[in-house]
């Protein structure tokens, strides 16, 4: 063989119940082997920096799907953006899924989620027979 095969690493970044399994790797002759604290902390540069992100509830994960299903029926959420064609079955099938939600979660939600859920499909769902329906 001419050409050496590259190596990769397989890190597992979930949450761990306190047992470090470290990473799995091929040897790189290009890359160098760096401690569990060095992998740890991303390297400071600049040009990659990112915001923090903020937790995954379940409020957060309805208005993400909603707003999926707004930019799906030609809705505009930054005016900087491009308009995307409208997809009305794809907006419908986000609206579907978070009405099989609010069936499915029914009695196990907070008053606050509860809100966000009703408030959301309502709008989707004015929105979509607005455009679905004939002129």
């Amino acid at each position: 063989m001419a050409d050496q095969e590259q190596g990769f690493v397989v890190r597992d970044r979930r949450a761990s119940g306190g047992s470090d399994v470290p990473p799995v790797s091929a040897p790189d002759k290009k890359q160098p082997v760096l401690s569990p604290a060095q992998e740890a902390t991303p390297p400071q540069d600049a040009s990659t920096h990112e915001a923090p992100s903020l937790p995954v509830t379940f409020s957060s994960f309805v208005i993400s799907l909603g707003s999926s299903s707004l930019m799906l029926m030609g809705e505009r959420l930054d005016p900087q953006q491009q308009p995307m064609p409208v997809n009305l079955p794809q907006a419908k099938e986000i609206i579907d899924l978070l009405s099989l939600l609010e069936d499915k979660t029914k009695g196990n939600l907070t008053s606050e989620e509860q809100t966000v859920l009703r408030d959301m499909l309502y709008a989707l769902r004015m929105k979509y027979v607005t455009l679905a329906s004939p002129k």
